[in-house]
């Protein structure tokens, strides 16, 4: 990657147990016809994780070596949330559920010898307080839930030194399309990279 290339990393994830649609990359998938709308030199680049903990440390140190990006934004669906959650925290240990091919990390550790909190250094209840979204709600959380998105987080706190944010949104549903979770992800994350000093984003409303 050119060194004066700047960019945000956003990822959703693949389909896990019985939900065959992932509203979280769904609404990457808008996000990336909607573009980040902040400055030019900003690139976005979208990807998808599967659910699977070995890969997903497996990209997400290519991740962070190859693109180095300014921010990495990872975006998960919490099936029994009616908001969207922004997460402060990821933690190392307590990952006792198994991934889509069985595995779980040994002793549910991310990373051995780890703190067992990593912060963001995006001020995540700033963000929530300073972001409007139509039709949903968004709100702040220390808790991600102990799975692929918060063993996710972790590892991405870790490789970025805190440059990583990560955003729980709910299903699919009839009052929430992906069309509006694309547009609710844009303008949370133009603030978070305002927030943390990145970039002075050009506002747009959701």
């Amino acid at each position: 990657m050119d060194s004066q290339s700047r960019c945000v990393v956003v990822t959703g994830f693949g389909p896990f147990r019985q939900h065959l649609v992932n509203s979280s990359w769904e609404a990457l998938k808008e996000l990336s016809k909607l573009g980040l709308g902040v400055d030019t030199d900003i690139e976005l680049r979208t990807l998808q994780l599967p659910v699977d903990y070995r890969e997903v440390k497996r990209r997400l140190t290519t991740i962070w070596e190859d693109f180095q990006p300014q921010l990495a934004v990872h975006v998960g669906m919490d099936t029994s949330a009616k908001a969207i959650f922004l997460e402060q925290c990821g933690k190392n240990r307590g990952y006792r559920d198994s991934d889509v091919r069985g595995f779980q990390p040994e002793d549910g550790v991310c990373l051995p010898g780890g703190p067992e909190v990593r912060l963001s250094v995006v001020n995540m209840k700033e963000v929530c307080r300073r972001v409007a979204v139509e039709n949903v709600e968004v709100a702040f959380s220390r808790d991600a839930g102990r799975y692929i998105c918060d063993y996710t987080y972790y590892l991405s706190l870790h490789l970025g030194t805190g440059h990583a944010a990560l955003i729980h949104v709910p299903p699919l549903s009839p009052w929430l399309s992906a069309s509006l979770l694309g547009k609710a992800l844009r303008v949370i994350i133009q603030e978070m990279l305002e927030e943390s000093g990145e970039v002075q984003t050009q506002r747009t409303a959701a």
